[in-house]
């Protein structure tokens, strides 16, 4: 059976998720608050406005940055 399962880089560690993972959904999956975090995309920041229309692909490096509020 072949493998149900993409590998990706987030942070620098491998992570694996199902293909045709949307990227919200892979930062959920990771826990993360949509609201509060900042993606680079294979080396590009990746704006709010595409993320729902972003599948994550075999081999795709994503850094994820947390925005810390204040004051």
């Amino acid at each position: 059976m072949m493998s149900s399962q993409i590998t990706l880089q987030v942070n620098g560690e491998c992570c694996t998720c199902p293909p045709h993972t949307l990227l919200p959904t892979l930062l959920e999956q990771l826990g993360l608050n949509l609201r509060m975090v900042a993606v680079e995309y294979n080396g590009e920041i990746l704006h709010r406005q595409f993320w729902s229309q972003t599948l994550v692909q075999e081999g795709d490096r994503l850094e994820i940055v947390t925005i810390v509020g204040g004051g």
